[in-house]
């Protein structure tokens, strides 16, 4: 038998530890003296803090430690609980690295001391003709989608010119899943529809617009800017908020190089 002090220096888990596990049952002494309370160890309960400093080491708690260990000896148990924490430590190192990179581009912006000017101008976009693709998918960066199901033509698209491309969002409020989206690219000559895109002349529309020349993380702050000016202006919006990609993926890979206008229809 080990007095806890031997064992917390073999286990190297501190005495504070020890008592602490004591006290929610997830280890127990082997044997604790009554008359002075103090706990002893057996030898083959370093191999279970061994596991339990493991499992500590992996992100589990010490309620899902607990409930591990009586489960230890099948194997199809704990395959399930490991795979789920891996599962779920790939998603916090995602949701990590999209953090790390809003903040590198937070302090890119700082070091250049680039201070983001929308300007907001009003404009008619004229009567056109229309490739669209108009679908309901799982979230707004599911998007591509739609622009896929431009390969459903047998004959090939001519771009107008210019040519304009564009997502409208349809939903009045935003949706964190099942997100209404058109998209539409404007192209010249006549086309049979096909089960996803159809051919439409849409109609003129007044907008009140501004240019993101960068990536889309801007996107946020460029669509406030034309909100509020549209309020402090006497407009009102009259219809659902669209993006046209005049530089985007398809043009280029750097994002730094994107031009995106954000456009509210007005009235």
């Amino acid at each position: 038998m080990l007095k806890i002090g031997d064992f917390s220096k073999l286990s190297r888990v501190s005495i504070r530890m020890l008592r602490h596990y004591d006290d929610i049952g997830l280890l127990k002494p082997a044997e604790t003296d009554t008359f002075t309370g103090y706990r002893y160890y057996r030898e083959d309960q370093l191999f279970t803090i061994g596991r339990i400093t493991a499992l500590k080491d992996m992100g589990f708690s010490l309620s899902d430690i607990i409930r591990i260990l009586e489960n230890y000896d099948d194997p199809e148990k704990m395959e399930s609980f490991l795979s789920a924490r891996q599962e779920e430590l790939s998603r916090l190192s995602k949701e990590t690295e999209y953090k790390l990179m809003l903040l590198e581009t937070a302090r890119k912006r700082l070091r250049k001391e680039q201070i983001m000017n929308y300007d907001v101008t009003v404009k008619t976009i004229p009567e056109r003709y229309a490739a669209t693709v108009h679908m309901v998918v799982p979230h707004y960066e599911d998007e591509g989608m739609l622009w896929g199901m431009m390969a459903e033509c047998k004959t090939p698209l001519i771009p107008a010119d210019p040519c304009l491309a564009a997502a409208e969002f349809l939903d009045k409020e935003y949706k964190e899943e099942n997100v209404e989206i058109i998209t539409w690219m404007t192209v010249k000559g006549t086309y049979e529809d096909t089960e996803h895109v159809k051919f439409k002349t849409l109609p003129a529309v007044k907008v009140a617009s501004c240019i993101i020349k960068g990536s889309y993380e801007q996107m946020g702050d460029a669509t406030a800017t034309v909100v509020s000016w549209i309020n402090e202006n006497g407009y009102q919006i009259s219809g659902p908020m669209f993006n046209i990609y005049h530089v985007g993926p398809v043009q280029t890979q750097n994002p730094d190089e994107y031009v995106t206008e954000v456009c509210f229809p007005i009235g």
